[in-house]
């Protein structure tokens, strides 16, 4: 199996056999029943990407395409405009959080524009990459005082170059994450991410090295129990995932997801032999 794969089946282990019940939750689904959840608190996953370990898994499929064109609005695009995360990369399910001019306020996107995060952290990396303060974070409470969809829950990722003992150095990097609804996005924010570092490395001519994530919060759903249950029964397909990017884009404002390929994953044979889930979603 995957290393993603492994860590989905120990984590939903987890939240069933440990997870508590909250009692006052803030998301509701569409029918306007309030979306209990199981969760626990704090854990991590660590991917050593030269030795090909991913997050990746092959328990039911994962909208790997959309996922990147999400990340690039952010960070790339530095937009909080739905109609351009629609129109550029035909994704819409931030709609639900749309604050009523066609955004989700004034984070995520946003943020990192007014604060020009992407092209700091650039700069630092090449100009001290043996710093350790090469952070994005997007918790910025001075966002939260104007109109916001939804606060940042992948909020902070940290970078750091290593000089490799064989002569090759590295670019390492962590996420952290303060709340994550496993069964329909922890698969696809770690994912994302890691295609992120993967592009800042080949920005700055590094090697992508070792992704963590760290997670606050993880829960599932009251509805998704059952869909978690299924996830546990059945069976991965053997396959190494790797992330491979367009040979002729160095830059970073120059990917586009059509550049990214993920390759030895066989997503039809995903689709027949795990078929995707439908999750009720808590707004």
């Amino acid at each position: 199996m995957t290393k993603g794969d492994k860590y989905t089946k120990e984590i939903i282990e987890r939240i069933l056999s440990e997870g508590c019940l909250d009692k006052n939750p803030r998301p509701k689904y569409s029918d306007g029943t309030p979306a209990h959840t199981l969760s626990v608190n704090h854990g991590m996953c660590t991917y050593d990407i030269t030795k090909d370990e991913s997050p990746l898994i092959t328990l039911r499929p994962i909208a790997t395409k959309s996922s990147i064109g999400e990340l690039l609005w952010i960070y790339q695009d530095a937009s909080n405009n739905l109609d351009l995360l629609r129109d550029k990369y035909g994704v819409t399910w931030w709609d639900e959080w749309d604050i009523g001019n066609r955004t989700i306020g004034s984070c995520y996107g946003e943020t990192v524009r007014r604060e020009d995060m992407v092209k700091k952290l650039i700069k630092g990396l090449k100009e001290d990459p043996d710093g350790r303060r090469h952070i994005i974070c997007l918790w910025q409470e001075k966002d939260f005082k104007d109109n916001h969809g939804l606060k940042p829950c992948a909020f902070m990722t940290e970078w750091n170059v290593r000089h490799g003992r064989d002569g090759i150095d590295y670019l390492d990097m962590s996420l952290t994450q303060r709340s994550s609804d496993f069964l329909t996005a922890g698969c696809i924010n770690q994912v994302q991410y890691l295609v992120f570092q993967h592009m800042i490395a080949r920005h700055l001519d590094l090697k992508p090295g070792r992704f963590t994530w760290f997670y606050n919060n993880i829960q599932i759903y009251d509805r998704h129990v059952d869909q978690a249950r299924e996830l546990l029964s059945r069976e991965s397909i053997p396959c190494t995932p790797k992330i491979e990017l367009n040979p002729s884009v160095k830059d970073f404002y120059d990917f586009t997801p059509d550049d990214v390929k993920i390759i030895d994953y066989p997503k039809e044979l995903i689709k027949k032999k795990n078929p995707q889930m439908k999750f009720d979603l808590g707004i």
